[in-house]
């Protein structure tokens, strides 16, 4: 048996961070620097190292003992997953105490190495690279909010404005207002007040970053009844945004449906969140928020890569991943790109750039659920697509794929899709997915899921047919299951259908 996991990448030796924030400290591995980094461990310890400092201007002793007892641990796992490269960094509240350089002394001890204390600039800084990493051309503005700090930066692209960090995070705003929120709105108003940074959100998106945030994002989801649990990029209304943070700074948080969804240890945080949001919305106007679940330590990574690795589609490299860990042949899928390519074009379909790379995201995921029974690989596609860690797509494109491989191999039927997924998708994603599906039909049928064949056998629109030529030495592939699935293409394309086998 081999020694090594069959289920792991080789992209070279796997990395760790250590985030020492506010109110958590955390450890995230990641099984490589790549252009979608994948976590293979994740832990967190919810410290509060940043509550009290504003009014007493130290780290609590019993929050710097919770960290070091974390830290220990963390230490032990990265030795246990052999990993030696190891960032440590700390932000605001170690930033901002008098005891903040004998804490980061004692952290320093327990690694071996020394504690990279960022400043609210490069915080800020790192925070647009992560959101660029994880977010399809980000235009707008990042926001993240932590335990002592709010760091605000324009990003559009992998282009970044000036960074800014405010003393409002939620720690912060607790200690500052004495709890009260009346006044803690005070405070946020204030600070807001006047930054240039603000305009880069009107009529765009507040991209936020941060744990307290994400309590909002999953509140409003189960809210929703929302049928997805993946929180990177997920999308709130503004007008919802607005209501929602509302409701949360009027009621008691313990009365709130579904907050068993929040920890405890964040609960009295979730009212000062909102607050921030709330007055983020009432200054930028944006159209939208987006939750990033990808911010300053994939930002950490995301600086690290190599021009050729930053330029990949972070979407593309994440299928393409998974191509190679779960297909019967990772080649026979990129096959399917050009071959679907040729008969996209052929048929005069109008595609964006977007849905283009949407495409060719599902065919490199088409075959991932082989191992299943065959009655369930649908099923188990679809699931494993929509709820994947998968980076660089919206949630309507992430069901498009899920749905154009579900149709793959259920047929192209509704019955067996849940109405609440299909309803995250556009109608014309709904019509293209089906398109690819029954496309993908006629692709496995025709070669078993081997290469070699595909680029044999092309499938063209011509005039009003949809023709599949054969060679002569694979006319005995052409059958009437083959048939019967190109006419069901055909059907949806509005063409009448034509298998040729050419004269040897």
């Amino acid at each position: 048996m081999p020694k090594s996991a069959q289920g792991r990448l080789r992209v070279g030796d796997p990395v760790a961070i250590i985030d020492i924030g506010s109110n958590s400290v955390r450890l995230v591995a990641y099984e490589g620097l790549t252009r979608s980094p994948t976590p293979i461990f994740n832990e967190k310890a919810l410290c509060g190292l940043g509550r009290g400092v504003v009014s007493t201007g130290l780290l609590p002793r019993d929050g710097m003992e919770k960290a070091y007892e974390a830290l220990k641990r963390f230490r032990v796992l990265c030795d246990v997953m052999e990993i030696r490269h190891i960032s440590v960094i700390a932000t605001a509240a170690p930033r901002d105490a008098t005891n903040g350089p004998e804490f980061l002394a004692g952290c320093a001890r327990i690694f071996g190495q020394e504690v990279e204390l960022i400043s609210g600039k490069r915080e800020a800084e790192l925070s647009a690279l992560g959101v660029a990493c994880g977010v399809y051309q980000a235009d707008g503005l990042v926001a993240d909010l932590g335990g002592g700090s709010l760091e605000l930066i324009g990003v559009k692209g992998q282009e970044f404005g000036e960074g800014v960090t405010l003393p409002i995070g939620v720690l912060s705003l607790q200690d500052r207002s004495g709890g009260n929120l009346k006044k803690a709105q005070k405070i946020i108003r204030k600070e807001l007040d006047h930054l240039p940074q603000l305009k880069t959100a009107k009529g765009k998106a507040i991209y936020a970053v941060g744990g307290t945030w994400r309590s909002l994002a999953r509140l409003h989801m189960k809210q929703r009844g929302y049928p997805l649990q993946v929180m990177h990029n997920y999308v709130i209304p503004v007008r919802d945004a607005a209501d929602f943070t509302a409701l949360i700074e009027r009621v008691s948080t313990e009365t709130i449906d579904s907050i068993e969804a929040v920890s405890a240890a964040r609960r009295p945080l979730v009212g000062y969140g909102a607050l921030v949001l709330e007055e983020l919305i009432r200054k930028c106007k944006p159209a939208e928020i987006v939750i990033s679940a990808q911010g300053v330590r994939e930002g950490l990574l995301f600086e690290r890569l190599d021009k050729k690795t930053l330029d990949e589609d972070p979407l593309i490299a994440a299928a393409s991943d998974l191509n190679i860990l779960r297909s019967r042949s990772p080649r026979h899928c990129e096959e399917i790109v050009g071959w679907t390519d040729a008969f996209m074009a052929s048929n005069n379909i109008d595609e964006t750039a977007d849905e283009r790379r949407l495409r060719h995201a599902a065919c490199l995921l088409a075959d991932i659920g082989w191992r299943a029974h065959p009655d369930y690989r649908g099923e188990q596609s679809l699931n494993i697509i929509a709820n994947a860690s998968f980076i660089g797509v919206d949630h309507p494109g992430r069901i498009f794929i899920a749905l154009a491989v579900a149709y793959r191999h259920m047929g192209l039927s509704d019955d067996d899709v849940s109405p609440r997924l299909r309803e995250l998708a556009t109608s014309r994603m709904l019509d293209r997915a089906r398109i690819l599906g029954a496309a993908l039909r006629v692709a496995y049928l025709l070669t078993a899921a081997m290469p070699g064949v595909l680029p044999r056998t092309p499938m063209l629109c011509v005039k009003e047919h949809l023709e599949l030529r054969l060679p002569a030495n694979l006319g005995a592939l052409a059958g009437e299951r083959v048939f019967n699935r190109l006419r069901a293409l055909a059907r949806i394309i509005g063409r009448t259908p034509n298998l040729v086998v050419e004269e040897g």
